[in-house]
């Protein structure tokens, strides 16, 4: 292998190991987006995760974020808006990003 097909390689790799973190940390902010939700409509335990994992599927409906904006802002009803909920995915994302470079 040349020095140009060695930094291919390498920069592939770095291109999938992104991707792949980018993934996680927007299903591990879904995660905790519906167990943000999942309190505010008085869940709990088991059923606080199951609503999780609810809303964690939501995100494979359509591509963008707007089919868990609609999935938690259905079931919270007058409980939130939209821009609460958008607000709350942009600080779990943070959050989720935090926790996932502490974890590597």
């Amino acid at each position: 292998m040349t020095t140009f097909d060695d930094r291919e390689s390498a920069f592939e790799n770095k291109f999938a190991h992104d991707e792949e973190m980018k993934f996680k940390a927007q299903a591990r902010a879904n995660k905790l987006l519906g167990l943000w939700a999942a309190e505010k409509l008085g869940k709990s335990g088991d059923d606080a995760a199951a609503y999780a994992r609810e809303v964690v599927k939501a995100d494979f409906e359509e591509a963008g974020h707007e089919d868990v904006v609609r999935k938690v802002l259905g079931d919270l009803g007058d409980k939130t808006t939209a821009e609460e909920i958008r607000a709350m995915m942009a600080e779990m994302l943070a959050q989720a990003k935090g926790q996932i470079v502490e974890e590597n």
